[in-house]
């Protein structure tokens, strides 16, 4: 595999999940509204196709955002702290 698909593996699995799902509910719901199913199927792979996108790059984001905090509370609890200047005495 590929070392963008690697790091990548189980959120790309969880958006292809969420994209089968997608696709099955808007089918059911268009082909209920419009009664056409070459009109159902249409909409429900042009909708869930980018819903699919943008939620890879949702989770993406979120997972940036735990790992930053994370870091921040493992800084935190080892009392690490951005190193001080030294003070010159006066006149030295």
């Amino acid at each position: 595999m590929s070392r963008l698909i690697r790091p990548h593996l189980p959120a790309l699995q969880k958006t292809a999940s969420y994209y089968v799902l997608h696709i099955t509910v808007a089918a059911l719901v268009a082909y209920a509204v419009t009664g056409n199913l070459w009109m159902a199927l249409t909409l429900s792979l042009l909708e869930p196709s980018v819903q699919a996108v943008a939620f890879f790059f949702h989770e993406k984001l979120w997972e940036r955002r735990r790992n930053r905090r994370v870091a921040a509370q493992a800084v935190a609890s080892a009392g690490v702290h951005a190193p001080q200047p030294a003070v010159q005495p006066v006149g030295a």
